[in-house]
């Protein structure tokens, strides 16, 4: 009998930090391009760097590589002026920028009196919108949060390349939506190949849709290195927030029994359990990873660098390429 074909490896990008010092934005990005990855990722956290303007740097600083923005908050901005933002990106660097949208962390959105009573209706309506006006379509929409009335991109606005539109976003009922209304689906970390397939069963995408994963990257000659570089990325994912993600593991029920902090929380995670919830370990033991991911179905694998050097750890990370 024929061998079975094997899953597609995922295409592999690395997160540019939120915090990374303003010097370092864009040789981490030049670099990141320079060793070969496919992607690099901004982030629109509050308080931080807005991501159009970030990506936008970074897009002018490169040549080849793409750019995400995971992710822009649906309550930050009004769709018509959002459609204007990307379809400028997407004209000055055609076929190079993926766009995440979504709720926004409930806690910060709420902080700036933007969350909404429906969060599922905003969403599903923002993106249907969104996708309309940067087609150069003029939808008339009378939604319960988003409005427009003959509001449409002049034809020299339009892009000739329309970004995928990707929905960050993490419960079952807001995956369903991404599923009906999105080119994709952004999964923060950490995604194990568990949560993939969990995932993927919510979104129940009828036409292709891809799936980028986050995960927090730590990859060294010296595995033990690797593993305790990794951990303290992951010392948030304890709180209720993190729940779908470690659902669908088989030590979910044990992961915060007896912690009383985040610190507590993360310096007792086994060793076993760290490498199953990040993309760690040698650059052999890296790349198995993001092969099980790839036959999960991850369509794109973005790596989280950790520690006080990033660009040393962008350096690490590319033996997982």
């Amino acid at each position: 009998m024929p061998s079975a074909t094997p899953a597609p490896s995922p295409a592999v990008g690395v997160l540019l930090p939120r915090d990374l010092p303003t010097d370092l934005i864009l040789p981490f990005a030049r670099r990141a391009e320079e060793l070969g990855f496919g992607s690099v990722w901004v982030v629109e956290d509050l308080g931080f760097r807005g991501g159009i303007t970030q990506a936008a740097a970074v897009l002018a600083s490169t040549s080849r590589i793409r750019v995400g923005i995971g992710l822009l908050p649906a309550g930050a901005r009004n769709v018509a002026f959002a459609a204007m933002e990307i379809a400028s990106l997407a004209q000055l660097f055609p076929g190079r920028t993926d766009i995440g949208v979504g709720h926004g962390m409930p806690g910060w959105m709420r902080s700036v009196g933007q969350w909404p009573a429906s969060p599922l209706t905003f969403l599903h309506e923002y993106i249907d919108a969104l996708r309309a006006l940067l087609r150069g379509e003029a939808p008339e929409v009378r939604g319960r949060y988003v409005h427009l009335d003959g509001v449409r991109l002049e034809r020299g606005a339009l892009p000739d390349v329309v970004p995928d539109i990707l929905a960050g976003v993490r419960g079952p009922k807001s995956l369903a939506v991404s599923g009906e209304v999105a080119d994709g689906t952004i999964l923060a970390e950490p995604v194990a190949p568990e949560y993939v397939r969990a995932a993927l069963g919510q979104i129940a995408a009828t036409r292709p849709h891809r799936l980028v994963a986050y995960n927090i990257g730590s990859v060294a000659p010296d595995p033990a290195a690797a593993l305790a570089a990794a951990r303290p990325g992951l010392e948030w994912i304890g709180e209720p927030e993190w729940h779908a993600h470690i659902a669908p593991l088989p030590f979910a029920a044990e992961l915060r029994a007896g912690c009383a902090t985040r610190e507590e929380f993360v310096r007792r995670l086994p060793d076993a359990w760290v490498a199953r919830l990040a993309v760690t370990g040698t650059p052999e033991t890296a790349r198995a990873r993001l092969g099980e991911l790839g036959a999960a179905g991850v369509t794109d694998a973005v790596l989280a660098p950790v520690g006080p050097d990033p660009l040393g750890a962008l350096e690490s990370l590319a033996g997982a390429l």
